[in-house]
């Protein structure tokens, strides 16, 4: 049911795009919960580049330590900056107030925003921020037109801007149809690595929606191959007591 509700909130925002030929489809994000250092580094740049505008209220270092394997010491040092008390939540300095002023509308909180959105969809939302003098803040988004937020990943990324094609309408009208993003500067990152660390970013993200996610699936697991070995269990029971019966 949840994958469903991720896969139809997906669908909504980006089937428009879609049929009006202006966005591409979503990308793979290539999620594996169960890998702790993409973990760790995803959580590196949460900290560093979304957490000065949205919150993870939900949240807490101390759970987010154990869960990532990250030692207290690690976590006050590298990871916990409006904070020193390690059972606070992942909370921001900046107002709401001041959030609406700064850019119209304030960011929302980010702890089950993978679930809302769904993994793809945020890295596809990552993957495609290009240069739009038009906007406020110089940005804008394929899969979120005329998106609020900045492009706080442009150093690492580079800028893009969208390439267009003539194409001709039903009505016989030339008109111009996106087409692809192409790299208008480089970034720090080359291509490759700026994929990995959206990825990272992803992963993080989804891990953050449901932190319990890996032990639900061990615990289920398990409970699997118990109810197995007692079914085999009653079985030669139930053999066993109408053997004389017959």
């Amino acid at each position: 049911m949840t994958r469903l509700i991720q896969i139809l909130c997906g669908f909504m925002v980006a089937a428009p795009l879609w049929a009006a030929g202006n966005g591409p489809g979503l990308m793979d994000a290539k999620i594996d919960l169960s890998d702790q250092a993409s973990l760790q580094r995803g959580a590196r740049i949460f900290v560093n580049y979304c957490l000065s505008c949205h919150a993870a209220a939900y949240m807490r270092y101390n759970r987010l330590g154990e869960d990532l394997g990250i030692s207290d010491d690690v976590l006050k040092e590298n990871l916990m900056f409006g904070t020193d008390k390690i059972g606070s939540t992942m909370t921001i300095a900046m107002s709401k107030a001041d959030a609406e002023q700064y850019f119209g509308v304030a960011p929302p909180d980010l702890s089950v925003i993978a679930r809302a959105r769904g993994a793809d969809w945020l890295y596809t939302f990552f993957m495609t921020f290009y240069r739009d003098p038009s906007r406020p803040l110089g940005a804008n988004n394929l899969v979120f037109k005329d998106v609020a937020m900045p492009n706080v990943l442009w150093e690492l990324q580079g800028w893009q801007r969208p390439v267009y094609k003539q194409k001709t309408n039903a009505k016989g009208n030339t008109v111009n149809k996106f087409d692809h993003l192409e790299y208008e500067t480089t970034g720090i990152l080359s291509d490759k690595e700026y994929k990995k660390t959206v990825q990272d970013l992803v992963n993080f993200m989804v891990y953050l929606g449901e932190p319990i996610k890996l032990k639900r699936q061990m615990i289920g697991t398990w409970v699997m191959v118990y109810l197995l070995i007692l079914l085999v269990i009653v079985y030669l029971l139930k053999q066993e007591y109408w053997r004389d019966i017959r």
